[in-house]
């Protein structure tokens, strides 16, 4: 068995679908995500995620010290509509 170098350890970290993405259906309500996911549910770039919470399409999200989260059942919310 070959030991992975670090860069391509790295690169699969970077592009593997975070856990609360992939069963995002089955957290609960009062669950936070951060940011990689609010990008994936709403397929654009951090930039854009931004600019939708500064339009109002998506809620603000919850600092808890150097942590941003967002509300799963507010996302809900946000984007079914």
């Amino acid at each position: 068995m070959q030991k992975r170098q670090p860069q391509e350890a790295l690169k699969d970290s970077r592009t593997a679908l975070p856990n609360t993405f992939t069963h995002f259906d089955t957290l609960p309500d009062a669950a936070n995500v951060r940011l990689p996911t609010v990008e994936l549910l709403a397929g654009c770039s951090r930039a854009t995620v931004w600019r939708m919470i500064k339009d109002g399409r998506l809620p603000a999200p919850i600092r808890r010290g150097r942590i941003t989260a967002w509300n799963v059942g507010e996302l809900r919310q946000a984007l079914a509509k």
